[in-house]
């Protein structure tokens, strides 16, 4: 089962705008992190929460989508996400927040994926001007931002082909992601 809604978890950027992801999910999906590990059971992260159309607006012209894709500006009206998860480092509680961002990311995206959601992780954010847009303190860095919605498009997982790993779309806009073989990723076996 889990191993099915790994595969299910990818990165989309297409989503319903209209479909209205409820405050409840967000919270659910952000205890799902919460329950996960932390180094050193620090806990340093803490979460913003958006599902209000002129928040979301606010968060969406702070982010650059898609890096590999040079013509594609990011999803146009109607296509954005419903939702947001910004991740925050509390540097009050810690420095150094280790691996907990990725174990948070893949704990809410993994419970964002089982409720039928997509997401896409997002690090090339304008920090500051995200950082003005919510008010936080300066105790808070923004990590990443978790765009959320229901997906508007395909996403398909192939093998990688000629040392290739940039994602494409093809010209029925299906979405393509190459992956390592397994046989190519195990060096050894001791």
């Amino acid at each position: 089962m889990i191993k099915e809604l790994i595969k299910q978890n990818r990165s989309y950027r297409r989503f319903y705008e209209n479909f209205k992801i409820i405050r409840a999910d967000l919270e659910d999906m952000i205890d799902s992190a919460r329950l996960s590990a932390s180094a050193r059971n620090a806990q340093p992260l803490k979460y913003v929460i958006s599902n209000q159309i002129e928040t979301n607006q606010k968060i969406f012209s702070t982010l650059a989508w898609a890096g590999y894709l040079k013509d594609w500006p990011g999803p146009p009206p109607g296509e954005r996400p419903s939702a947001y998860i910004i991740i925050l480092l509390d540097r009050k509680i810690a420095e150094n927040y280790f691996c907990d961002d990725g174990i948070a990311v893949q704990s809410i995206l993994l419970t964002a994926t089982d409720k039928g959601f997509g997401g896409c992780i997002i690090g090339s954010i304008n920090k500051t001007e995200l950082k003005n847009h919510l008010g936080l303190y300066d105790q808070y860095d923004i990590l990443e931002v978790i765009a959320l919605g229901k997906p508007k498009e395909k996403v398909v997982i192939e093998e990688i082909r000629d040392g290739d790993v940039k994602y494409w779309r093809d010209a029925k806009n299906v979405h393509h992601v190459p992956k390592r073989s397994l046989e190519e990723i195990i060096l050894k076996m001791c």
